[in-house]
């Protein structure tokens, strides 16, 4: 009888650390799409059929970031020495439609080997786990991407993205990349980084380590509001690109008094006036 409870307890705590024990990741089917949703549990690259994404010529005013962007992702695709990228600044001024649209655009240049892959924020931690799955397809490359990256007062998971990015003791795979947007510069809000120059030690080293987060980005490339001209060139092309049955006259008029209401002018506003021209106009809006 103690021989069976024994063996009873052993089985217990076997499956219990089998529950504890990280799952690996189920094998992705890259060929089912170009772009993928990394789930971290249980961990899985779900295909996107669609990609909600922006044509390239649509987004207005970001030359040169635009630019320097898609030279790095055509040098990585090709098998070159690229840098992990932070796109930072204004809301609404088309980072992460920059990095859709720079994704496609080389994907189509270069075989369509290049696929994309969204981590969430909240999914951080578990990097690790989807670059050892990368690092196992290497007939691929990836862009990792994570929207709207920023972290918070207390977030300690910072320093899992730093590890990570470092790639360790293996260093990060020669087929990824990793593409961040995020409305601040340093990843971090400045009274965090405030806090620890008045609570720290060493306030420099302290400092240091919170803003070292955005030095594992090679390239820092920045978003700024755009000018009314800018915006008008934005509201125009979309027009164009739609087939919007306005006069241009009507649709600038419409457009100024449109940005002047909201109190801002971007890529987005201007998208926002076009959704609204065309349901007032009695279109569709394709793509």
């Amino acid at each position: 009888m103690a021989q069976e409870i024994e063996q009873s307890l052993v089985a217990r705590i076997a499956a219990a650390l089998e529950r504890l024990a990280p799952r690996a990741a189920k094998p992705p089917d890259l060929g089912a799409a170009e772009a993928f949703v990394w789930h971290a549990s249980p961990p899985e690259l779900e295909p996107v059929p669609k990609v909600n994404r922006v044509e390239i010529s649509l987004l207005k005013g970001i030359d040169l970031t635009r630019d320097i962007l898609i030279d790095n992702t055509e040098r990585f695709a090709r098998g070159l020495p690229a840098n992990n990228a932070l796109l930072w600044g204004a809301r609404g001024m088309g980072k992460s439609s920059l990095v859709k649209a720079a994704h496609h655009e080389i994907n189509a240049r270069t075989g369509g080997r290049l696929k994309l892959v969204e981590i969430h924020r909240e999914d951080i931690e578990s990097l690790p786990l989807l670059m050892s799955l990368i690092r196992s397809h290497q007939g691929f490359n990836f862009i990792v991407f994570c929207d709207d990256l920023s972290f918070d007062a207390g977030d300690t998971s910072y320093k899992s993205l730093k590890a990570a990015l470092d790639g360790g003791i293996e260093g990060r795979p020669a087929n990824m990349v990793f593409y961040a947007t995020s409305n601040r510069r340093h990843l971090l809000p400045r009274d965090m980084i405030e806090n620890e120059r008045s609570s720290a030690i060493n306030p420099s080293e302290a400092v240091q380590e919170k803003v070292s987060l955005s030095d594992r980005f090679g390239l820092w490339l920045g978003f700024h509001n755009c000018s009314q001209d800018e915006f008008l060139e934005m509201v125009e092309g979309y027009a164009r690109h739609h087939g919007l049955t306005i006069s241009p006259e009507e649709l600038r008029a419409g457009a100024i008094a449109w940005q002047a209401a909201r109190g801002a002018r971007s890529g987005r506003v201007a998208w926002q006036y076009i959704q609204d021209v065309a349901g007032r106009l009695g279109q569709r809006l394709e793509g």
